[in-house]
């Protein structure tokens, strides 16, 4: 399996529009952060975790000529801004793409995206293969993905496990049960928006304790913002085996 983060930003981004802080005007590569997403290469697949608004950006950065399936974890804005960029896919692969998603993604992008699902559809609109996630675990091709329940404050996010490598994005909460789900994993992805508590999001101190008490191999946090501190510094205070994710990063389990 080779991992390859497209981006670990949180939804402003890094550099933040009109910010003049440190870690915004960095120069350092490893500061610059797209909106959060993951491309996954596993037994001949290659799928995408969640369309953010810099998707086509993504695409383009990595080379990907590609793409068998997108996983949605939720349904805001960060996460589901690109989906109109899968047409390229739909005109290259002759196949309407396949859309993992809760009921309540469906039902936002149905909102969002009223032309892909019209009855009359205008030539040259993105196609979509509804795949509806119930909670348990699915398949695609021969490979088989475990979502995993979390909680975004008050909204249900779905993190996802798919052999060794477990991905949890906006997440501030995640049951005893659902830990079950993680424990065992080698390479575990997890969310540290900032220092500082957030109504919906882990800590970074949040985060590190959770990494502690699930012991992957190598947990890499992604989802951050300007807030948390440069990538050189907060890296250099990071426990063993726990670092921070960066755009365009490959990782092979």
């Amino acid at each position: 399996m080779k991992l390859t983060f497209l981006g670990t930003g949180t939804s402003q981004g890094v550099p933040v529009i009109a910010c003049d802080c440190e870690v915004c005007q960095s120069v350092d590569f490893h500061d610059k952060r797209l909106r959060s997403s993951v491309h996954i290469e596993v037994d001949g697949l290659s799928l995408v975790i969640d369309t953010g608004p810099d998707f086509r950006q993504q695409m383009l950065r990595e080379r990907i000529k590609r793409l068998d399936a997108v996983i949605f974890t939720h349904e805001h804005k960060d996460h589901t801004a690109g989906l109109d960029d899968i047409r390229s896919f739909n005109f290259l692969q002759q196949m309407d793409m396949p859309v993992y998603a809760s009921t309540a993604v469906i039902t936002q992008l149905k909102r969002e995206f009223s032309y892909i699902f019209a009855d009359h559809k205008y030539p040259g609109v993105p196609l979509v293969d509804v795949k509806l996630l119930d909670g348990k675990p699915f398949t695609i091709g021969n490979t088989t993905i475990t979502p995993i329940n979390v909680m975004h404050f008050k909204l249900p996010v779905f993190g996802f496990r798919i052999g060794d490598f477990t991905y949890i994005t906006d997440a501030n909460y995640i049951s005893d049960e659902e830990k079950k789900k993680i424990k065992g994993s080698k390479v575990l992805v997890l969310n540290a928006l900032q220092k500082t508590p957030h109504i919906s999001h882990f800590t970074l101190d949040e985060a590190i304790s959770l990494a502690q008490e699930l012991k992957a191999d190598q947990t890499y946090f992604t989802h951050i913002s300007h807030k948390l501190g440069s990538h050189r510094d907060v890296s250099a205070q990071l426990p063993e085996n726990i670092y921070l994710a960066y755009d365009g990063q490959q990782l092979t389990l």
